[in-house]
């Protein structure tokens, strides 16, 4: 019983940190930009606001720091993208998927290859942790598709795996201890 009590508490206490945090974050992003950021320099703050200012965009009083970010993240964000966006758009769709699929499966061949020549690791965990860090790597270098939808999934994938392969591994053990 107390072991259920304090699991429950322990598990309430997590879900109001979360709420909290999100209610944070949500009040931050609803602050004026530039009146928290006047605010900032005013009082010689460690951090201001300034590298969120996309360059060369005009920002009226009223714009919210949400606001701010969601124009930056709108932008393009490395040269090497934009060098690279009219050249992508003329492959055929079917052909820059199939280029960030086999990009995906070169990282993870090279994971697993490392893994396996110079770690003690098996051919499952191995692969599976390959797959992660071949999505991750994949995530962060510049890849033939504009954009992030697959960027997700390549890491989203293996995520998935582990998480299922972690629930099969907890329900035999559950097995196993009721016998």
């Amino acid at each position: 019983m107390k072991k259920a009590v304090f699991q429950l508490i322990l598990v309430l206490f997590f879900i109001s940190l979360c709420l909290g945090v999100f209610l944070l974050t949500k009040h931050i992003l609803q602050l004026p930009f530039r009146a928290t950021n006047d605010a900032l320099h005013k009082e010689g703050a460690a951090m201001t606001l300034d590298f969120l200012i996309p360059g060369g965009t005009y920002l009226d009083e009223k714009a919210t720091i949400g606001e701010v970010i969601k124009i930056g993240l709108e932008k393009t964000s490395s040269p090497f993208e934009k060098a690279l966006r009219p050249f992508s758009e003329l492959i055929p769709p079917g052909y820059r998927y199939l280029g960030d699929l086999l990009l995906f499966f070169f990282w993870t061949l090279s994971f697993l290859t490392f893994f396996r020549v110079f770690t003690f690791m098996g051919y499952g965990r191995a692969l599976r942790a390959s797959l992660l860090l071949g999505g991750v790597t994949y995530y962060f270098m510049p890849d033939f598709s504009p954009g992030s939808g697959e960027d997700i999934l390549f890491v989203g994938f293996p995520l998935l795996i582990i998480l299922f392969r972690f629930y099969l591994v907890r329900r035999k053990r559950a097995k196993t201890n009721d016998r």
